[in-house]
Order: structure tokens, then sequence, then C-alpha cells
């Protein structure tokens, strides 16, 4: 049984089985680069929250025009909402959809970092812009369209990457409070939930609205600014 370069331990089954290195990196990963100054932005999602795909989109543009190093992150809603007295149809929903945190966990330990906004991507456009809502539908055909083994589908069934989601999931979580959901953000360290938009800003919009969250964030004694929504996910990009 060995590990790979990406905390992987492959046993003699020749199983998956994340190592305790992997777990721990997972909240150290991301650093601001000061040789090119790049501006380190970790964006936690579960590929089935329709807001964390707005805000995504929104990022996606805004990292166009501004030099990001974006870490995307999963978190998920069936841990966020696991102890919660929520409606009975989306307690379905997101007990369906644990199935897109594991597989983008899965792939990540298997393939790397890299595969994860890729494979973020082609999931969002099938569940939201498709709005294909049955997982053990998606999440076999974007393995196809990604060129992703077949064999990663396993790990969607099962709980044998559900330590690793949690971790990730917690990492964020921490960052901001229990009483917040997805998406989580941190830029350069200083986190928040969302922020919620729709449609996805674009051009300099999308830079104003960076600007003007970034900065509040920043803010020690600042904690919430909120209106109600008047609109729900308008699905007019993907980035």
């Amino acid at each position: 049984m060995g590990e790979s370069r990406h905390g992987v331990v492959h046993r003699r089954d020749g199983r998956l089985q994340p190592s305790e290195h992997a777990y721990s990196r997972i909240v150290t990963e991301t650093t601001v680069d000061k040789t090119t100054e790049r501006t380190a932005v970790e964006f936690w999602f579960d590929p089935n929250c329709p807001w964390a795909w707005m805000t995504s989109r929104w990022v996606g543009e805004v990292a166009r025009h501004r030099d990001l190093d974006v870490t995307w992150k999963v978190m998920s809603l069936f841990v966020l909402n696991e102890d919660q007295d929520i409606p009975d149809e989306y307690r379905e929903r997101i007990n369906k959809g644990q199935l897109y945190p594991r597989i983008v966990t899965a792939a990540r330990l298997r393939v790397g970092q890299d595969i994860v906004k890729p494979l973020y991507d082609a999931l969002g456009e099938h569940i939201h812009h498709r709005q294909e809502q049955d997982p053990e539908q998606v999440v076999p055909a974007v393995l196809a369209e990604l060129g992703l083994d077949a064999d990663l589908l396993e790990y969607a069934w099962t709980d044998e990457v559900d330590q690793a989601v949690r971790v990730s999931h917690q990492d964020g979580i921490d960052r901001v409070g229990q009483d917040v959901g997805t998406p989580v953000i941190a830029v350069e360290g200083t986190a928040f939930f969302g922020p919620v938009i729709s449609p996805a800003p674009k051009g300099q919009e999308a830079l104003d609205l960076w600007d003007g969250v970034v900065a509040v964030a920043k803010v020690p004694a600042f904690f919430e600014l909120k209106r109600s929504r008047t609109v729900g996910p308008i699905f007019d990009t993907t980035a």
C-alpha cells in the first residue's frame, strides 16, 4: 500500500483511500503567491446549489480581468443540513445530491486539484442550465464528457470519501460560522458567505461588486448586509 503525490493511498485491492496527509492538506493548500502578487481566493461550493453556481460564474468573470488564483473546494448541503428541520422535498434532494461532492472529491484525490473546476463546470451545466435533476444520470455523463475513469463512479454511491468531504466542508464553515450556507469565499484569508446574486454580473459591474464585497468583508466590525431576493437564479452564462 503506497501513497501517491496526490495524497492518495492505493490499497492492494485497488481501492482509493485518501491519506491523513491528504485530509490535512485540504486546509493549507491555498496561499498567497508573493512572487506574482496574485490574489489567493478559496471558493467552497456544493454543485447542487444554484446560488453557489451563480456566484461561481461571477468569480469566473472577475478572474478574466483580475489576477486571481482560485482554489475550488467542496462543501456539502447534506452535511450542512443533516441536523436541521427542513422540508421533506429538500431533504430528498440533498440526500441524492451527496453524489456530487463525493465525485468531485474522489476525482480530486485521484487526478489532482486541477480537475475540480472543470468537473464543477460540467456538473453545473447539466444540473442548472439543462435542468437535469437526477444525479444518477448526471454523474456518469459528466465523467464520460471529461474522459475520467468510469470506476470513479463507485465512490459516488458509497461513503468512502465522505470524511474528506466533511473536512473540506468544515474548513469553509469554520471561517464564517455554522449559520450560513454555500458558497463560502475566502480572499487572502478573509472569508464570507455569498454574495447571493442573480444573474451573475459581467464586465465592469462584476469588478465593482468584487471590489465592494472584498472591501466590506475586510472590515472586522462588519457582519451582515441583506435584502430580500426578488428573482430566482438566472442561468445566462457558463464560466
